[in-house]
């Protein structure tokens, strides 16, 4: 064992990627071992197909969530969402407001700058975000995406401070780019809740990385084009078991980047959920068939960010 490897193993890493796969026995609060989400639901409508269509499938959905954002959606579409998730006992996720490329900085729209894209440039825009947050946790919220280290360490002083509800989930965006087992843990140190790891990375280092930190895991079993287009759906069943507690989500190929989206977007963002919960149901197939005592949540489980609607209706 080299130097390096020692300090890992003195400071309780992993000293290598874990081949041999070994099965997790973390879980969620209620004792589950995955969740499932569905993201890029754009807006009040497309929720309301999305649930449509999870009916029609019969599935458990735990988590929508949304890149447009708070910022571009009004307080009226926010508390519908809001009210939409809440009654059937889903977490509602939106992504914080202004963030790298929808600033006016040149530097995430470079070649060498994409590692800026989502985070925050300057005071002025971290304080936005921040508004962001307060704002949406007013109107009921109680989850959003950031992926920002500093955001996410305001997030935890803000918890603290009573400016977000102490049970508010941190989803930490797949942008963050955290790979390795001290990296996320950092991100669990400094106020994730959930972190949504690369898509891909294989099991053996994502099985090092659960051996490092106790959050559950976000990853794309259906990976959009611009984060590499992965299709990982009979992996499945050993991501549940070697992952726990972790979140299965059903992203979707060849679409259109419609962030951010809106009025314009509508019709094709109806299509888009639909096609995402009919993925999911493949998802679900794969599980019945090749691991069928995998536990999963109830709708309305210990540690889901259930939207407040009564707090949103008063406030």
């Amino acid at each position: 064992m080299n130097e390096s490897q020692k300090l890992l193993e003195k400071l309780g890493y992993p000293t290598s990627e874990l081949k041999d796969l070994p099965t997790s026995t973390k879980r969620f609060p209620d004792g589950a071992q995955y969740r499932v989400e569905i993201p890029s639901v754009e807006g009040p409508v497309a929720l309301k197909e999305l649930l449509k269509a999870v009916d029609e499938y019969g599935l458990t959905i735990h988590r929508v969530s949304q890149g447009s954002g708070i910022m571009l959606q009004t307080d009226d579409e926010i508390k519908e969402m809001c009210r939409l998730t809440a009654e059937r006992g889903m977490e509602l996720s939106l992504f914080v407001g202004p963030r790298g490329t929808w600033d006016i900085s040149a530097g995430p729209l470079t070649s060498a700058g994409k590692s800026q894209a989502l985070r925050h440039e300057g005071v002025d825009q971290l304080t936005y975000a921040m508004e962001d947050l307060i704002r949406g946790a007013k109107l009921g919220l109680k989850g959003a995406l950031v992926a920002d280290e500093g955001l996410l360490l305001m997030t935890k002083h803000m918890k603290e401070e009573g400016l977000l509800p102490k049970d508010f989930v941190v989803k930490v965006s797949v942008q963050m780019g955290a790979c390795n087992p001290v990296s996320v843990k950092l991100m669990e140190e400094i106020g994730a809740d959930t972190y949504n790891v690369p898509s891909s990375m294989t099991l053996s280092k994502l099985a090092a990385i659960r051996q490092a930190t106790n959050l559950p895991i976000d990853i794309y079993i259906e990976v959009p084009d611009n984060f590499g287009g992965f299709l990982r759906y009979y992996e499945i069943p050993e991501i549940i078991r070697v992952l726990s507690p972790v979140y299965i989500k059903f992203g979707l190929k060849n679409h259109p980047d419609v962030y951010p989206s809106g009025k314009q977007w509508e019709s094709t963002n109806i299509s888009l959920v639909r096609e995402r919960v009919r993925r999911a149901s493949i998802g679900m197939e794969m599980i019945n068939r090749y691991y069928p005592d995998a536990i999963t949540s109830e709708l309305g489980a210990e540690g889901l960010g259930i939207a407040d609607i009564y707090e949103s209706v008063n406030k």
